[in-house]
């Protein structure tokens, strides 16, 4: 059941999300698509729609279900997120902070409703946008990331560092299974 916060404002109750739509969410975060990452939160969209509200409604989440082949991509851009986490672990922290991941696969309505791009690698499972603490994380991040590419021999879409009006960085990172761009960009929200 979910506890109702007497202190909260109504609208922060409304974002919340039903018993159902809470049960769907446990059920997937026990999919594991590698050791650290659930599909469950590369599922969820941690981000608020362009009119300003959460975008983990009800329904939202109901819909939000990936395919076979949205799934697959979602693990290969595990493997590049399971890397990032031990490596910065290792360089930069004590070990004891996950990657967490703000917004991974959406499906047309959830993209649609936080206005993403129409041809965005959320549609497909192959991006994931990851919180970060400020621009200097967010760069640690990247250059974790540039390194295992060259390391690796391996390619990916995109990396790039956004930030919103508000001033919050994160890191959109993307891998496909072809075609990859290699595009890297530092952009303002």
């Amino acid at each position: 059941m979910v506890e109702v916060n007497k202190q909260a404002k109504l609208s922060e109750h409304l974002a919340l999300p039903s018993e159902a739509a809470l049960s769907h969410l446990s059920e997937l975060n026990g999919v594991h698509l590698s050791p650290h990452f659930t599909l469950g939160e590369l599922t969820v969209t941690n981000v608020k729609t362009a009119d300003g509200r959460s975008a983990q409604g009800d329904a939202l989440l109901a819909k939000n279900i990936p395919s076979h082949v949205a799934i697959e991509n979602l693990k290969r851009l595990c493997k590049w997120l399971e890397h990032l986490r031990v490596q910065y672990n290792l360089l930069y922290d004590d070990g004891s902070h996950p990657i967490v991941i703000n917004s991974g696969y959406r499906s047309e309505e959830v993209n649609r409703k936080v206005g993403g791009a129409p041809n965005s690698n959320h549609l497909t499972g192959c991006a994931a946008d990851i919180r970060v603490f400020g621009i200097e994380q967010a760069m640690r991040y990247a250059v974790i990331l540039l390194n295992y590419a060259d390391d690796s021999d391996q390619e990916f879409d995109e990396l790039l560092i956004e930030r919103s009006k508000k001033g919050t960085y994160w890191v959109h990172f993307a891998v496909r299974k072809e075609g990859n761009r290699m595009k890297v960009a530092f952009l303002r929200g």
